[in-house]
């Protein structure tokens, strides 16, 4: 029988992971959320989305075999390593195309094994059994249970430099779709990006927008407090030194402004574009190219 592609579980992103002894915690890993799935056609792996992949990770298709099973669907994220052992997202493009070898399917739940659906089932039993089938030191892992108190463990992780956490109810089934039963936690990082402009409308939050450095891509907005003594030299500098929208960009009620001004930024760890995000600092970049 021909398994069919299951739409994930999809965590519910809180700001403190949950305690007590009801949650099983792992670290939220920097890749792409895939499914892999075995059956009577071969073995094939789908983006979140449930488009087939297959082709694009040979190796690790390769690799399933390891997992003696006739049918199953595992739920997983695909990740490289960078040089400190971190799953790494910017170099996790490159490895698809050019460095096959570098990529692992963290395996973290277990749907369907053998012709049998195991979704009814209480997760901390579905992990029990997904565990047992995976061989230590291959390229499919085991996302292992983090031990200890969840703010510990959320303290040890934004230390390490991981982009969060993943807690997860023991008793759960698996349901696809936005659930409370699994909490994302995550860490923040703070970066610092090109300022483009600032958005000011009567009323509403001020927000300062953003390019990444280098490229000038934009990243997205953040939160200026409106009482602090950034937002007030923030202001004039922008109004000493305005300048043309960038090329494509039109908002309304924005304040433009020349290159030259870096913007530090706290955001969310381990996103494409600026989550959550607030300004913390400006600086000149270049004192003689705001003159």
């Amino acid at each position: 029988m021909r398994l069919k592609f299951i739409p994930p579980l999809m965590p519910t992103l809180v700001e403190t992971p949950p305690a007590g002894d009801d949650w099983i915690h792992e670290v939220k890993f920097d890749g792409y959320r895939s499914q892999l799935i075995i059956d009577e056609d071969g073995t094939r792996i789908y983006t979140r989305n449930g488009h087939d992949w297959t082709a694009k990770y040979r190796d690790l298709v390769k690799e399933a075999d390891s997992l003696g099973a006739e049918s199953a669907i595992v739920d997983g994220e695909i990740i490289v390593l960078n040089g400190a052992g971190l799953s790494d997202f910017g170099e996790l493009r490159k490895a698809i195309t050019r460095r096959q070898h570098d990529l692992y399917f963290v395996a973290f739940d277990l749907l369907h094994l053998n012709g049998h659906d195991l979704r009814d089932m209480a997760l901390e039993e579905r992990r029990e059994i997904l565990a047992s089938m995976i061989e230590p030191g291959g390229r499919i892992q085991f996302s292992e249970p983090l031990p200890g108190e969840a703010s510990a463990i959320f303290h040890l992780v934004d230390q390490a430099g991981l982009e969060g956490m993943v807690s997860k109810r023991r008793d759960s089934k698996y349901r696809s779709g936005p659930s409370t039963n699994w909490l994302k936690a995550k860490c923040y990082s703070v970066d610092e990006y090109e300022l483009l402009g600032v958005e000011r409308e009567a009323g509403k939050p001020a927000f300062a927008l953003m390019a990444e450095r280098g490229t000038g891509r934009y990243v997205g907005s953040a939160f200026i407090n409106s009482r602090g003594a950034i937002r007030d030299r923030l202001w004039k500098r922008v109004q000493e030194h305005a300048g043309p929208p960038p090329k494509g960009m039109k908002r309304p009620a924005t304040q433009w402004v020349k290159p030259g001004l870096i913007g530090r930024v706290k955001h969310l760890r381990g996103e494409e574009d600026l989550r959550h995000a607030s300004l913390q600092d400006f600086r000149e970049e270049d004192a003689t190219r705001l003159k």
